[in-house]
């Protein structure tokens, strides 16, 4: 297909298409669409960035236009799974960007703000229902939500979820759903995990795939700057003056490591804003919708960012730290180069960071272009992340590796310091179940250890009450505090 109308959506839909300005489809919409429109269920294999999001999101609204019904009360026609609150808000926008023409009603189920809205809001039921998985099971268990009606289930960033330990989560939802309904089933990797998951939700799904997590885009021009740690911010400070940019994300390794840079980055006079786990919900919307709009245009960002924030405009990705497992670094420099423009993705490394470079290296089967900067015989090797690797290069998994992607296991002294809160003598049952809170469960800090969660989805009193937040039609997000971590209120 080359064009959105040999497609055959219906009127609305394509009347929204060209307002948007959608004209031809990507590789992984010219695939799908045409098979998600007769009903057939769908695995695809695509990274973010590539346009999944309208591949499930076109062929649904077209069969919900074919087959009118109005939502039974405390029920939805389509639910969409997501691992994080921003994918989330991103995937109902698109929802009713598609659909301003067809009266949709819908609702975004996350956390970070009080539930009630939700409850209120799924109440009379919804065409439409974007959530993640643990607030889901929430409004399920309090019975404000019924899932006997679902006809449309999508799985967005399937893998993801893997690494963030909603698996079991989404298997309970699962079994709640009509064994009648259409399913589309998305993940940038296939693991097995995630290919025994799909073999048991779908049936008889067609395969599509595109662009391999082990690929660069073309469009991308990529070098690395090797630097003294020390001279990292004066590098960073330096590249935000110099080169043409429209929009940089610049990613660092911790949440700490972020806040520090805007502040070196402001004194230079260059605005900047961080966006990561320990910021509330409603600053991180207000910062995305700051540098959306231009306002703020350097964007200092831990992995949080690296899928589902899909901003138009980003010239520059700056890897201020690279990342310790190598297929993140692809997923970062995948937020520019979008919609067939170019983009410049620029790496700093330190000494301590060369075995980092080497595996990305290998992975993407590309000898990176170096520029030396070192100062000669300097030894400045800053906090080694080498401390973080725990033995993560060459074939570890990704939920293992995230572990570290924000401070990770650390010295002895930190070890026994999350000892000390999380019982057992181990750092793994801890990280598993901080990972379920919030999307800034990738980005714990080894210096922020959080008492064990009590077990079967208890919360102990220091840990607070649910929150939870949806819209209908397009959200404007409350003013609310960020859910408060424990099980029971796993990434809402």
């Amino acid at each position: 297909m080359t064009t959105f109308q040999e497609f055959g959506l219906a009127d609305p839909i394509t009347r929204a298409l060209k307002e948007e300005n959608y004209v031809t489809p990507t590789p992984i919409q010219a695939q799908t669409i045409p098979i998600a429109i007769t009903g057939r269920d769908v695995i695809g294999i695509a990274q973010t960035g590539t346009g999944k999001t309208a591949s499930f999101a076109l062929p649904i609204l077209h069969r919900l236009l074919e087959h009118r019904a109005k939502p039974q009360p405390k029920t939805c026609r389509v639910l969409v799974l997501s691992p994080t609150r921003e994918l989330s808000g991103q995937i109902l926008d698109s929802f009713n960007a598609y659909g301003r023409h067809m009266n949709l009603t819908s609702a975004l189920a996350i956390g970070g703000v009080p539930m009630g809205r939700q409850v209120r809001a799924v109440m009379p039921g919804v065409d439409v229902l974007v959530a993640t998985p643990g607030r889901l099971l929430d409004l399920v268990q309090g019975n404000a939500l019924k899932l006997n009606m679902v006809e449309f289930l999508v799985l967005d960033e399937a893998d993801r979820m893997l690494d963030m330990g909603f698996i079991n989560d989404i298997r309970k939802v699962v079994a709640k759903l009509p064994i009648k309904r259409q399913t589309l089933f998305f993940s940038a990797t296939m693991p097995k995990d995630i290919a025994d998951l799909a073999e048991h939700m779908l049936k008889d799904p067609a395969r599509v795939a595109v662009t391999p997590v082990s690929s660069t885009a073309e469009r991308i021009s990529q070098r690395i700057l090797l630097v003294d740690h020390s001279a990292k911010a004066s590098t960073l400070a330096g590249i935000l003056k110099a080169e043409p940019i429209n929009r940089a994300l610049v990613f660092t390794r911790t949440k700490h490591g972020a806040d520090k840079v805007v502040k070196i980055l402001e004194k230079s006079g260059i605005p900047a804003a961080a966006i990561h786990g320990n910021k509330s919900q409603n600053h991180r919307e207000r910062t995305l919708a700051a540098f959306r709009t231009g306002e703020i245009r350097t964007l200092i960002a831990t992995d949080i960012a690296a899928r589902g924030i899909d901003v138009d405009g980003i010239t520059h990705v700056v890897n201020f730290d690279l990342p310790n497992v190598p297929e993140t670094y692809v997923h970062r420099i995948g937020r520019t180069a979008r919609a067939g423009r170019e983009g410049v993705a620029i790496s700093l490394c330190a000494g301590e960071e060369m075995a980092y470079l080497r595996d990305i290296e290998k992975l993407i089967r590309i000898a990176l272009p170096k520029e030396d900067r070192r100062t000669p015989g300097k030894n400045d090797v800053g906090p080694s992340p080498s401390q973080n690797r725990g033995g993560q290069r060459n074939g570890r998994s990704a939920q293992h590796a995230h572990r570290s992607q924000d401070g990770a296991p650390g010295n002895k002294n930190q070890r026994s310091r999350r000892r000390s809160h999380g019982g057992n003598g181990g750092a793994s049952q801890p990280n598993r179940d901080h990972a379920r809170n919030e999307n800034s469960r990738h980005e714990h800090a080894r210096h922020e250890p959080k008492p064990r969660p009590t077990q079967h989805g208890g919360a102990s009193a220091k840990e607070g009450t649910m929150q939870g937040v949806a819209f209908l039609h397009r959200p404007s997000r409350p003013n609310s505090p960020a859910s408060t971590p424990n099980r029971s209120q796993r990434q809402r």
